[in-house]
């Protein structure tokens, strides 16, 4: 008798595990859960110690929820999550993430027989000037079954499988104020004790310093940024950070008031970022302040380079594959320190051009999706 011929309704093995860790996450874990449902074959909740109803939403969500005794390190809560899924890949998101386009890629992505990292694009909110701004992160988020995690905080996966940039969109809401608020100490914490034993690690002064930074320290994020700097330049390859490092660099000397440091820091980096937006949107804004400080040169030698910074910023355009990337410094951002610049130079009618600019900017990348 031959066998019965596999149903066409039988379910494909499952691929994808997604895989969170939360404490107290009761306002967020669901909204993350609820997002990924469709995309993932199987949902992984490991709880460090909720006294909310953390544990409640993500159980009635579908997923397996786990307890571990947190340790300080994040790396190990990572790893002990993971050693619960038994699928071939895995999506690291946080409770404050949601999935938020790409589950076709990522479908396809894991269907695939070769093994690599995917590296996702994260987009963060954060609050400027009254406005919510959003910047780009490209982080390794898809991870095949094995591959684990190092470093109490910040962590990375460690593996020898090579990264893949997918387009597969996660938005971020950490970055807020209100989040902030939380978390503020724990990360700087941890990244201090990592210092202690490896203090010229680039990346961790690279990470403290946006810490400091995130809480309005920029004299300190400044001295961390400069040490990563100096230990980045000894590395055989510059990390993809680096643009991020040097952008954030500038920005923290200038709050910090270091002008003349900011200055020799942009015209030693100038040459390494000609269709970076964000590093000239920097560059405008310190020489703004320079203006400021010295009247006298102002208006014939600051401004019009200020204006040439600018100018540039939306010659490039939008550039989201730089690690750290602004969203809009190379469009209505850029448009609209221009439109201000031109009013205060009596140019009103080039101030509404800017302005009109700006705003038609804004609108068209609305829609606009995160290219590789």
């Amino acid at each position: 008798m031959s066998p019965p011929e596999p149903s066409a309704a039988t379910p494909a093995s499952p691929r994808l595990t997604l895989v969170v860790i939360a404490r107290n996450e009761a306002a967020l874990i669901g909204g993350c859960l609820e997002r990924a449902r469709a995309a993932v074959d199987a949902m992984i909740v490991l709880d460090t110690g909720s006294s909310d109803e953390t544990v409640a939403i993500a159980t009635a969500a579908g997923a397996e929820v786990y307890p571990f005794d947190w340790s300080d390190d994040f790396a190990a809560a990572r790893n002990a999550a993971l050693a619960h899924s038994h699928t071939p890949w895995n999506l690291i998101l946080d409770a404050d993430e949601r999935l938020a386009e790409g589950a076709e890629q990522l479908r396809a992505a894991v269907a695939k027989p070769a093994k690599f990292i995917g590296v996702l694009p994260v987009v963060s909110d954060f609050d400027l000037a009254g406005q919510v701004e959003t910047s780009t992160a490209w982080i390794p988020r898809l991870l095949p079954a094995g591959v684990r995690y190092q470093g109490r905080v910040h962590e990375q996966p460690v593996s020898e499988w090579p990264r893949v940039r997918l387009s597969v969109l996660i938005h971020h809401s950490g970055y807020r104020r209100s989040a902030l608020a939380r978390k503020q100490g724990r990360n700087r914490r941890l990244l201090l004790a990592m210092l202690a034993e490896r203090p010229e690690e680039a990346y961790l002064r690279y990470q403290l310093g946006k810490d400091c930074e995130v809480y309005d320290d920029f004299e300190e994020a400044a001295r961390q940024y400069q040490r990563a700097l100096q230990a980045s330049a000894l590395l055989p390859r510059q990390p993809a950070y680096r643009h991020d490092l040097v952008v954030r660099a500038l920005f923290a000397l200038k709050q910090a008031g270091a002008l003349e440091q900011a200055i020799a820091l942009a015209e030693q980096e100038m040459p390494h970022w000609p269709q970076s937006p964000d590093f000239f949107f920097a560059l405008g804004d310190l020489l703004l302040d320079w203006a400021i400080r010295h009247p006298e040169q102002a208006a014939q030698e600051i401004l019009p380079v200020v204006e040439q910074a600018w100018l540039k910023c939306l010659e490039i355009g939008e550039q989201p594959g730089l690690e750290g990337s602004v969203r809009g410094r190379g469009s209505f951002l850029a448009a609209h320190n221009l439109a201000v610049l031109s009013e205060q130079l009596g140019r009103l009618d080039e101030a509404e051009d800017y302005r009109s600019r700006a705003k038609a900017l804004r609108s068209q990348l609305k829609n606009d999706k995160i290219k590789r």
